[in-house]
């Protein structure tokens, strides 16, 4: 009988799934935050269910001796060491659409709140005061609410806010016009964004490029009187200019449930008026906590009495007898995914994916999955392959797949297109009999490279002086290349590099490249390998 222990706070119907299931669990729901206390028993247990206080670290791991699954209850998993999991062969699993409704509706609510200014005309009124001139609101009936981010939880904020008969706008690269239209939004660039939206409401993760999204020059861009609302991630708002804005008056109100540190407990923000803040209740409902744990009990279960795997971060969804045989195409299809993501900066329509030879006898749904998750990862680190199809349905995004018998000089090989409305863009990829991943073709221009965690892509016209200039400036920055690859499509036309690199490269290297007036295009590249 395998056996569980569940190291934080979960529901007893939660926990009884798996009693009714076969499974032995031990709830000690305290024992997460002991680590010499769970480094000492971990060892002992087939499934590790946690939610946030459980820290999974790669030295907690080294003793988990015949540990095979972690279920995380909720989508935040910045507490497991995934890289570390995956090298220890564990599963690691979350909850990724069960708390949705809770953490928008946490967001219509800080809307009303901060439209209303309720938290501060609560606490005068229970001092005993009676301040009805002093707490003038405004209406959101008939107003513009600008969205940042139309993914799952976003999409439920604008139904909501339609429903309350709000006009919506809504920033996203990766929203497709035909899923606007599906959701009764407009879709627009940030810029007009900022500059018609009474308030504003943020739905991204945390990434490179949205980082401070609501950045010192960007909040200066909004419309004077805007409303900011942030139940999203911490490090999308730049916390000193908005306090500057909101103290001159340009920002009208906002309301934060994240926070760039947390816990937070000091902010420029904090005492400010017309500011509400929550300690991060986006998920805090009954109801999402418990849908949460039931959900990953049933997915732990499931795992560890029949394989079946759902919902994780680490592995696709497919056979243990799959999976010996897909695992390096897997790999490969997530490093074209992820190539594809990187490279493309606006709203994808179609993913159209070619398996040929052996490939296309495979299991192609978890080929698939780790397509888009590939290439949505560079925009919502979050998903993955269980996930990707669901979200790249919801932006409206087409996946096509063809299979076709061996017609080239490989056994088999996987080629992935992109289309948007600007472009089309593919790259074309085999794994070689040693297991490892290669990309054969980029641009319909051919090639043979090896795939490394950090890359360099250029293209330029193909003229004398290319390489020697790319060589020179990357020996004078001193980036070191282990492998570089060539190809153009013909004499004096489009040509390509890409270079696996010991190391990232920095942004004053891409303009060091830029400078030279050669490149048409250089972009850094980053892979899980």
């Amino acid at each position: 009988m395998p056996k569980v222990l569940v190291s934080d706070k979960l529901s007893e119907t939660a926990v009884q799934i798996f009693r009714d299931r076969g499974v032995e669990v031990d709830y000690l729901p305290d024992v997460g935050k002991d680590k010499e206390k769970l480094a000492e028993i971990i060892g002992n247990y087939d499934g590790l269910a946690i939610r946030s206080a459980t820290k999974v670290t790669e030295k907690l791991l080294e003793n988990a001796a015949n540990l095979k699954v972690i279920g995380r209850a909720g989508i935040g998993v910045d507490n497991v060491d995934i890289p570390a999991a995956s090298k220890k062969g564990v599963i690691v699993m979350n909850t990724p659409f069960g708390n949705s409704v809770t953490t928008a509706e946490h967001a219509i609510a800080l809307m009303f709140a901060v439209a209303r200014q309720l938290p501060e005309a609560s606490v005068s009124t229970h001092a005993g005061k009676w301040e009805k001139n002093r707490f003038m609101g405004v209406e959101v009936f008939n107003k513009t609410l600008g969205l940042i981010g139309a993914g799952n939880i976003g999409s439920i904020v604008a139904d909501r806010a339609l429903g309350l008969k709000m006009k919506v706008l809504a920033y996203d690269p990766f929203l497709s016009e035909e899923r606007a239209d599906q959701l009764g939004v407009k879709k627009v660039e940030l810029d007009e964004l900022l500059a018609k939206a009474d308030f504003i409401t943020m739905h991204v993760p945390l990434t490179d490029k949205t980082r401070n999204i609501l950045s010192r020059e960007n909040i200066a861009k909004t419309k004077k009187g805007v409303r900011i609302v942030n139940a999203a991630r911490g490090g999308l708002i730049d916390e000193e200019a908005l306090a500057e804005a909101l103290k001159s008056g340009h920002v009208a109100g906002a309301a934060l449930d994240v926070f760039a540190t947390e816990p937070a407990t000091e902010s420029p923000l904090f005492n400010l008026p017309n500011v509400v803040v929550t300690p991060h209740l986006g998920a805090s409902t009954n109801e999402a906590q418990e849908n949460v744990a039931l959900q990953v009990a049933e997915q732990m279960s499931d795992y560890l009495l029949t394989g079946a795997v759902s919902n994780a971060l680490n592995m696709p969804s497919v056979t243990a007898e799959e999976a010996k045989v897909m695992g390096p195409w897997i790999k490969l299809a997530g490093h074209l995914g992820s190539f594809i993501g990187q490279m493309t900066d606006e709203a994808i329509k179609s993913i159209n994916i070619l398996y040929d030879g052996v490939v296309s006898e495979m299991n192609v749904n978890a080929l698939n999955a780790s397509v888009i998750a590939g290439v949505m990862k560079a925009t919502n680190p979050e998903v993955n392959m269980v996930s990707a199809p669901a979200i790249a349905k919801d932006r409206g995004i087409q996946v096509a797949t063809t299979r076709q018998e061996a017609g080239g000089v490989y056994d088999g090989y996987i080629k992935v297109s992109v289309v948007t409305a600007e472009r089309e863009r593919s790259i074309a990829g085999t794994v070689f009999s040693d297991g490892k991943p290669r990309f054969i073709q980029i641009r319909g221009i051919n090639l043979d490279a090896e795939i490394g965690e950090h890359m360099l892509y250029t293209r330029n016209k193909d003229v004398p002086g290319v390489i020697g200039a790319l060589g020179s400036t990357l020996g004078e920055m001193g980036v070191n290349i282990a492998n570089f690859q060539l190809g153009r499509s013909a004499n004096g036309e489009d040509a390509i590099a890409i270079l696996y690199l010991d190391e990232a490269i920095s942004p004053e290297v891409l303009a060091a490249l830029e400078a030279t007036g050669k490149f048409l295009q250089a972009r850094a590249l980053r892979f899980e390998v």
